[in-house]
């Protein structure tokens, strides 16, 4: 299959999508539509289901790639490593469009002052599938690059070259790639040629070893907090421990004469500390007394109080049918209500940067997800030209949406710009926790009401939640009016079941006192787990088996079959009977779709000192095609114990006005020996192109614990983290 067909294939070019929902919201606002719920539920539709095209160059490969006079190519990737083994694929992909081979290439971060800049983020579960297009033409138009220039060389036709693992060859005569580029002064880039037939490819499809893993073995300085530039400082900025503080003053004199100190910094919106050692740089924070204006004091009960159904403002974003009059009969109708609690990121590597500001230019060292506009907040700042500041980022050490916004940047800059020299400014783990962009709590109600041969004749799901994605720098502004609901808060949230003649979604939105936004999956764990948990209750009260359950209610279109074949895949696989295991065991079930991915998962576990164990777990994905299946499943592992520890463990609370835990310890996670005994991961490609891999195995894997647990205990636990009465 040539890349054209491909492209005709899935329906749309990358550039397609972009134009088509151009014209849509074109559309909308000179209609005068966007009042009308029916086009608000049609773009909320459009969002949940739409593949993420990349934004940024696809069209100049010596922005992506640089051929070394040793015949290594490096490859400038614009999104960046924070685990998820996104190097290794985009190694992978490269490899066979390039001929080259794997070793050969090495992946590293581009800068901005590359020119190599990706316009969105890396998140959203999108680095391969969105790059698997782009990189593949890029890689193939620069392998023709290099063969043209090697006929101007060698004197002869194109088409009498042969290229094999980085070396060119006509007849007896050939030069390899490093050869090739010494005579080159200027690219001239033909237009993009018919690209491999994915079957022939040597790479794309194994389970090639990292290309990061030898660095990270021996502990190679990769990382943010890694980071380094001569002649360093330190840097400290003074944060707020209340909910809703804004700066008023600072008190600074204490701190001005302390050891070590070089700077006290003073701007609009913080103050900070410039010393010697970072050290000096703490103890003289804490001798700044801060003003803060605190307009109130919030208490846990208060957030609580924000976060119900039927506080807020209510969006119909799914409807199908007349669910709400069928449920609104006093007769007959189901009722669950779950909840979830304010989660913090946790992510080992807190926030930081190192910059160096000169006069005219500025560098900064991070670990972020948005490098772009990173970029544009520090030059804004700064009052430079964005082509004045060049972002450089670095392996993350943990990110899961935490580093979507990382204006900590401006700050490092500043403290850089007032004393002249490199800063290096990192949050200690209190800031890190009392600062962080929660995900926000939920409360679920849901109803329904069964038909006479057992199934749902109406569903319906109403979510509260605070805002995921709305207020945040990278979503376009104009989707907020359209939409009315935060588009991450309700992610997961739509009801998959088709089949059910009357169904409908309801995302109530609450503005909360504090940051809430990215975390990883977004909405997807706390609506997974209602829904799922509320169509095992169906299941049971229906007495229907709930694998087959779920089965009877999926439409048959192509979403649907794939999501069939992964709950057929994962029962099967785990030798499903009905969730009944002897000695103390006992299976729960569930399922969802994300970003175009359905996951089944099959959890077994066991009661031991009245705490959940959970011994198996049994994941089915569909990703389409898995560029790197070690890696693919290495995501699934991961997605997997996040989402226990998140479902089993974690929880902010809201105590004297201030978000605590702050450290590890108190803030429970899941530690090594609550990791499952095993985790079994079934690989099916419904689709020929690979699909979202970091963010769906989340989904189901809280619901599918507490159905295992009922089947065990008879306890339906409904809120998280999971606590057995």
């Amino acid at each position: 299959m040539d890349h054209s067909a491909e492209q005709d294939k899935k329906g749309k070019s990358r550039r397609g999508f972009l134009v088509k929902a151009a014209v849509g919201v074109g559309v909308l606002l000179g209609t005068g539509y966007l009042t009308r719920p029916v086009w608000r539920r049609s773009i909320a539709g459009m969002v949940n289901t739409a593949d993420a095209p990349y934004v940024g160059d696809t069209k100049t490969p010596p922005l992506w790639f640089e051929v070394t006079a040793d015949n290594e190519i490096i490859l400038r990737s614009p999104k960046v490593e924070m685990g998820q083994g996104t190097f290794t694929g985009l190694a992978q992909i490269a490899a066979d469009e390039l001929e080259v081979a794997i070793g050969r290439i090495k992946v590293v971060h581009a800068s901005t002052a590359s020119g190599n800049i990706d316009g969105f983020s890396t998140g959203g579960s999108t680095s391969i599938s969105s790059l698997w297009m782009p990189l593949r033409e890029l890689a193939a138009t620069m392998r023709e690059m290099l063969k043209n220039e090697a006929a101007n060389i060698l004197g002869v036709d194109v088409a009498a070259l042969s290229v094999a693992d980085g070396v060119i060859t006509a007849s007896e005569r050939s030069l390899t790639y490093g050869e090739v580029v010494k005579e080159v002064k200027e690219w001239d880039i033909p237009a993009v040629p018919p690209l491999k037939d994915v079957s022939t490819y040597r790479y794309v499809g194994q389970p090639i070893p990292r290309v990061d893993l030898k660095d990270k073995v021996i502990g190679a300085p990769i990382f943010g907090m890694d980071a380094v530039l001569s002649d360093m400082l330190y840097g400290a900025v003074v944060r707020p421990t209340a909910i809703g503080s804004k700066y008023v003053s600072a008190d600074t004199s204490r701190a001005e004469g302390m050891p070590g100190v070089v700077k006290v910094v003073k701007e609009k919106d913080f103050v900070g500390v410039v010393a010697t050692s970072q050290m000096a740089a703490d103890n003289a924070k804490k001798a700044i007394d801060v003003t803060w204006d605190i307009p109130k004091t919030w208490e846990l009960s208060d957030i609580e109080a924000m976060i119900q159904v039927g506080q807020g403002t209510p969006y119909v974003i799914q409807k199908e049918g007349r669910a709400a009059s069928i449920l609104a009969a006093e007769e007959g109708i189901i009722t669950a209500e779950y909840k979830s609690p304010i989660g913090a990121h946790a992510q080992m590597e807190p926030n930081g940067a190192v910059a160096h500001v000169t006069a005219d230019q500025a560098t900064v060292l991070i670990s972020t997800q948005v490098v772009g506009l990173t970029r544009k907040e520090v030059a804004d700042r700064l009052g430079f030209d964005q082509e004045q500041v060049n972002i450089q980022p670095t392996y993350l050490g943990g990110g899961f949406g935490r580093r979507l916004h990382t204006p900590h940047a401006i700050q490092a800059a500043l403290m850089s710009r007032a004393v002249g020299k490199p800063v290096k400014y990192f949050f200690d783990r209190k800031e890190e926790f009392q600062n962080d962009t929660f995900r926000p709590p939920t409360h679920h109600v849901l109803k329904a009401k069964l038909g006479a041969d057992g199934l749902i004749e109406a569903m319906e799901h109403n979510v509260s939640s605070g805002d995921v994605m709305f207020g945040s720098p990278i979503l376009p502004g104009i989707l907020e009016p359209i939409v009315g609901a935060d588009v991450g808060a309700w992610r997961g949230g739509m009801i998959q079941y088709g089949k059910i003649p009357h169904y409908r979604a309801v995302s109530w939105r609450v503005k909360l006192p504090f940051a809430t936004s990215w975390w990883r999956s977004l909405g997807l764990l706390a609506n997974t787990f209602a829904i799922e948990s509320f169509m095992d209750e169906l299941a049971i009260q229906a007495g229907k088996d709930p694998v087959q359950f779920r089965l009877d209610q999926i439409q048959d279109d192509p979403a649907g079959r794939r999501l069939q074949a992964v709950i057929t895949a994962a029962a099967t696989r785990a030798n499903w009977q009905d969730g009944v295991l002897p000695n103390g065991r006992a299976m729960g079930f569930a399922a969802s779709t994300d970003a175009n991915t359905p996951v089944a998962q099959v959890v077994e576990v066991a009661i031991v000192d009245n705490e959940i164990k959970v011994l198996k777990v049994t994941c089915a994905i569909d990703p389409g095609l898995a560029v790197n299946p070690d890696q693919v499943r290495s995501q699934c592992e991961g997605a997997i114990i996040m989402g226990m520890s998140a479902g089993m463990f974690e929880k902010m609370i809201v105590r004297n006005g201030e978000l605590q835990p702050t450290i590890y310890g108190p803030y429970q996670m899941a530690l090594m020996r609550d990791a499952p005994r095993e985790i079994d991961v079934v690989l099916l490609a419904g689709t020929d192109a690979p699909g979202a891999v970091g963010e769906p195995p989340l989904g189901p894997i809280v619901a599918a614990i507490a159905n295992a647990v009922f089947r065990l205990t008879g306890q339906r636990l409904r809120e998280m983290p999971l606590t057995l009465v």
